[in-house]
C-alpha cells in the first residue's frame, strides 16, 4: 500500500497551505473582517476570493474545463484540510458546505443545459446554493422516506407544498435543489427539482438561531405553497430524488471529515506554544506526562481519522459508493474535532476559553458536527446493519 501524495496534489496542498497562512489566518484577528454569523464578512471574501482565483487555487472538485482544478477525491482530503486549519479558509476556495456539496451532485447528473445554467454560476462564484430537504417533525430528517413535502403534478408543471427547516446558506442562495415527495412508491416517491430564489411560490420564514457560528445564509425554515418547476428543472428523472440525496451526502458528508482534520490540527496547534512555555510545578507543562497524555491521545485520534477519510476518498475514486467507509470516517472525524477542540481548551485553562483564541469559536461550531449530514447514531445504525450483513466480510481488503 502506497500512502504516498501524487506529486503534483502535493504541490496545489503546499501551496493551499501558503495561501491559507499568509492571505485568510490573519482575517480572523482584524475586527472589520467579520461579518453576519460570525463567519467573514462577504466583501473581504469576494476579495480573498479573487486571489485565490488568480492563483489558480479556485474550485477544486470541479473540472477544468468549467474553471475548477479537477482533482480526485484523495487530492480534495489532502487540500480540503489545509484549507480548513482557518476557520474562514474553506469558503475563500469556493469548497465550503453547502455550495460544495450541491456543485458534485450537479456535475455527476446534471444535463449539459442544467450545468450551463444552474452549476456554472455556483462555480464562478456567481451564485450561492442550498439544498432543500431536512423538514420538521414527523417529517424527513435522517430519514429520507418520511419526507412530507410535495411535488404534485398540474397543468405540465410540478407544483410544491410542504415545509423544510435548517436548510443551509438559504438565506443567501439563489440556486436551490429540492427534494419533495411525487408518488407513495417507498423506493422511487422522491424527486429532485431546480428551482431559482426569484420564483414565486415559497418563502423563508424564518433564520434559526443556533448555538454556533454559522454559514453564510444561515440556516432557515422555508415555506412552500405553490412553487411551480419546469420538467426542464427536474434533476435526473422522476423518481431518483433518493438517488440523488445518496449521491450527494456520500462525497458531502467525507469532505465534512477533510475539513475538520484540518479544524482539528489547528485546536491543537494553538496549545502548543503555551505548554512548551508555561510552566507549573516546576517544569514544562508539555514535561508533564497528563499533558502529553492529552496531546498524544488527540494526535492518534486525528490521525485515526485522517486514515479514514482518505480511504473512503480512494474508494470513491475508484467508483466506490464508499458507504460504509464514509459512515465510519463521518463518526470518527466528529468525535475527535470535539476532542481536539476541548484538548486545545483544556491545556490552555482560561485563555482557551475565552476569545483570545478561535478555541471557543471553534467549540461551538464543532457541536454540530455530530448531527450533520446524519447523526452519529445513524451512521452507526448503518454499520451495524453492513455487519450484520457481511459477516466477517466486513473488514474484508477489498
Amino acid at each position: 500500500m502506497d500512502f504516498t501524495l501524487d506529486p503534483a496534489i502535493d504541490t496545489i496542498r503546499r501551496r493551499i497551505r501558503e495561501f491559507v497562512a499568509t492571505e485568510i489566518v490573519p482575517l480572523e484577528d482584524d475586527p472589520s473582517a467579520w461579518g453576519e454569523g460570525e463567519n467573514i464578512d462577504l466583501e473581504r471574501l469576494n476579495q480573498v476570493r479573487a486571489k485565490a482565483k488568480a492563483a489558480g487555487l479556485w474550485a477544486p472538485q470541479m473540472p477544468r474545463e468549467r474553471g475548477g482544478m479537477g482533482l480526485p477525491v484523495v487530492g480534495m482530503a489532502a487540500c480540503y484540510e489545509e484549507m480548513g486549519w482557518s476557520i474562514f479558509g474553506p469558503c475563500c476556495f469556493n469548497a465550503s458546505a453547502p455550495d460544495d456539496g450541491n456543485m458534485i451532485l450537479l456535475n455527476k447528473t446534471a444535463t449539459a443545459a442544467q450545468k450551463d445554467r444552474w452549476l456554472q454560476p455556483i462555480i464562478d462564484g456567481k451564485v450561492r446554493s442550498s439544498f432543500v430537504m431536512t423538514e420538521p417533525m414527523p417529517g424527513a430528517g435522517s430519514d429520507p422516506s418520511s419526507m412530507l413535502t410535495r411535488a404534485e403534478r398540474r397543468g405540465g408543471k410540478w407544483v410544491v407544498s410542504g415545509r423544510k427547516w435548517f436548510i443551509t446558506g438559504a438565506g443567501e442562495a439563489k440556486h436551490f435543489i429540492l427534494i419533495a415527495r411525487t408518488s407513495d412508491d417507498t423506493r422511487k416517491g422522491l424527486s429532485a427539482f431546480l428551482y431559482h430564489a426569484d420564483q414565486p411560490g415559497w418563502r423563508i420564514v424564518r433564520r434559526i438561531p443556533i448555538m454556533g457560528p454559522e454559514e453564510h445564509g444561515g440556516h432557515c425554515e422555508i415555506e412552500f405553497d405553490g412553487l411551480e418547476i419546469d420538467d426542464d428543472n427536474v434533476l435526473m428523472k422522476i423518481g431518483d430524488g433518493l438517488k440523488a440525496t445518496q449521491i450527494r451526502l456520500g462525497t458531502a458528508r467525507l469532505t465534512h471529515c477533510m475539513r475538520w482534520l484540518g479544524m482539528a490540527k489547528r485546536a491543537l496547534a494553538i496549545s502548543f506554544d503555551y505548554v512548551r512555555e508555561r510552566e507549573s510545578f516546576g517544569a514544562k507543562l508539555a514535561d508533564h506526562e497528563g499533558v502529553q497524555w492529552l496531546l498524544g491521545s488527540a494526535a492518534m485520534e486525528i490521525e485515526m481519522g485522517r486514515l479514514l477519510t482518505m480511504r473512503a476518498a480512494w474508494l470513491l475514486d475508484q467508483g466506490d459508493f464508499a458507504r460504509k467507509e464514509v459512515s465510519m470516517a463521518k463518526v470518527a472525524v466528529a468525535d475527535v474535532l470535539q476532542k481536539a477542540i476541548d484538548t486545545g481548551i483544556q491545556l490552555l485553562g482560561a485563555r482557551g476559553y475565552s476569545r483570545d483564541t478561535r478555541l471557543e469559536w471553534m467549540y461551538r461550531y464543532a457541536r454540530q458536527a455530530r448531527l450533520v449530514d446524519g447523526a452519529s447514531e445513524v451512521h452507526k445504525m448503518v454499520l451495524a446493519r453492513f455487519l450484520l450483513s457481511e459477516g466477517a466480510d466486513f473488514w474484508s481488503w477489498r
